[in-house]
């Protein structure tokens, strides 16, 4: 699984001359990033499997955009599990490449996911905008008549498929190992981009007079990507238990099928996969990903996974009072201020144990 950090946590750990750049308000162009010298670059990054550095270095431009993908997919990952036991929080700190989840569980199936659709999703729409070469608008769809249903193909259609296939060609390549985990691995890299792709939007414009429709332009355009957070996030309360077919001779991992089944059963192309259960994540582990829950912000009375009771495991809470204090029943006084009372009231906090 790739995880980079955004364009401004990449060039700052690396290239600080080029973050000043950046955060006085200059955008980094392609010329700038082609003049350090792609080696330089790929070089400097940790983690890359060797056909990710060589497409790195072939395509210099691409990999801010990817690391932008990357770290779409986390923020989305830690908005869908901001209120659980496991919140995502461990993925991306510190380090450009976030660390992977040991244990192939649900957490792993979802970040995978999001990830590899993220990447498609910022490519796809950085074609879009002109912001890469080699890509564009997509071209199969331009020119086409709908004589039926009276509309035509016009505008800029997102190339999804061009951004799917180089989310393909680079966040797949780090799957070397032949084992059980790559298969799921893989496996749930197609299902987030394949979330993208089915939720893929048509967008039209009327022409005639006066509005009169007698004819419409058609593009497709990318869905927002907290959607695609939301399809991930229910893929995942039904993610599929699956084990690993080997095959006869060299007993080398072949295909996934659903555990707990006679037959060969596959699973689902959609579906997102897992074939060891999840931890329970109350305590601090590395070994499986865990941050634990102590010191989280918790709801004292609510049933559900971000109560006190659930998310502190059992082990209790610590209440916290303070006084909130703000600015209220401002009024405009003619001329010219504005004149506020203070409001304060006295509120508390809970955190785990």
């Amino acid at each position: 699984m790739i995880l980079f950090s955004s364009r401004s946590v990449v060039l700052s750990v690396y290239y600080p001359q080029i973050f000043l750049i950046l955060t006085s308000g200059s955008y980094l162009a392609l010329s700038s990033v082609v003049a350090l010298g792609a080696n330089i670059i790929c070089n400097k990054i940790p983690g890359l499997a060797p056909r990710q550095r060589a497409i790195c270095q072939s395509r210099p431009d691409a990999i801010i955009v990817i690391g932008e993908g990357a770290q779409m997919g986390i923020n989305e990952c830690q908005y869908q599990f901001r209120y659980g036991r496991w919140n995502c929080s461990a993925l991306g700190e510190r380090t450009v490449f976030g660390q992977e989840l040991r244990v192939g569980s649900r957490e792993a199936a979802f970040t995978y996911a999001i990830t590899a659709a993220g990447v498609a999703h910022a490519v796809t729409s950085a074609c879009s905008q002109g912001n890469l070469s080699n890509c564009g608008c997509d071209r199969e769809k331009q020119g086409y008549y709908n004589q039926e249903e009276g509309w035509k193909w016009g505008g800029c259609s997102a190339d999804v498929k061009y951004g799917i296939e180089f989310s393909r060609r680079f966040v797949d390549a780090r799957e070397i190992r032949k084992n059980a985990r790559r298969l799921m691995n893989l496996h749930n890299n197609e299902a987030g981009r394949k979330a993208l792709e089915d939720r893929m939007k048509l967008e039209c414009k009327c022409h005639g007079v006066s509005g009169s429709c007698t004819t419409k332009t058609c593009w497709t355009t990318l869905p927002k990507f907290r959607e695609i957070g939301y399809i991930l996030k229910e893929k995942y309360n039904d993610a599929v238990h699956v084990e690993v077919v080997r095959a006869n001779r060299l007993r080398q991992p072949t295909f996934l099928k659903v555990k707990k089944t006679r037959s060969y059963q596959k699973p689902m192309e959609t579906d997102l996969v897992y074939i060891e259960r999840s931890p329970n994540y109350c305590e601090e582990d590395s070994s499986t990903g865990s941050v634990g829950t102590q010191g989280r912000l918790c709801n004292r009375t609510s049933p559900h996974a971000d109560g006190c009771d659930l998310l502190c495991c059992g082990r209790g809470y610590n209440t916290h009072q303070y006084t909130k204090v703000w600015q209220c029943n401002c009024k405009f006084h003619w001329c010219c201020f504005v004149k506020c009372n203070t409001c304060s009231e006295r509120t508390e906090v809970f955190t785990c144990k």
